[in-house]
């Protein structure tokens, strides 16, 4: 039997950004989810989508939901697990891994689609608390 998740849905919109390699952190990348990843190839910030300039390059209209537990790092397949349902689904994800748990973003406009197919799963899905 697979494991059944709890997830918890986010009501704010981000955006995923692509600066370049040599960019500072700009003061706009702030807010209550922030993930800044420097590659050799980019600075790539995903924050609330309302602090960023229009003129910066980015994937506008993500919504977030996080797996509610902390996750051990001996744990296999979890993102599988999701990706799976909503690939099935023809849903695409943006995934954040940090060190307690996942993240994953759907852009807006598939959320509702997104929540069902994770419900049929069987994972239960929250949405401001409820």
């Amino acid at each position: 039997m697979e494991k059944r998740l709890t997830i918890k849905v986010f009501e704010e919109i981000l955006s995923v950004c692509r600066l370049d390699k040599s960019a500072r952190v700009p003061d706009w990348a702030e807010g209550d989810f922030l993930t800044i990843t420097r590659t050799p190839e980019e600075l790539s910030i995903v924050c609330c989508q309302k602090n960023i300039p229009e003129d910066v390059k980015c994937e506008r209209g993500w919504r977030y939901f996080k797996i509610d537990e902390v996750l051990d790092f001996s744990l296999v397949g979890i993102l599988s697990l999701l990706s799976g349902t909503l690939a099935s689904q023809g849903i695409s994800i943006f995934a954040i891994s940090t060190y307690d748990t996942d993240y994953i973003l759907i852009k807006e406009e598939e959320l509702d689609r997104a929540i069902e197919a994770l419900r049929l799963e069987g994972h239960h899905v929250s949405i401001n608390g409820q």
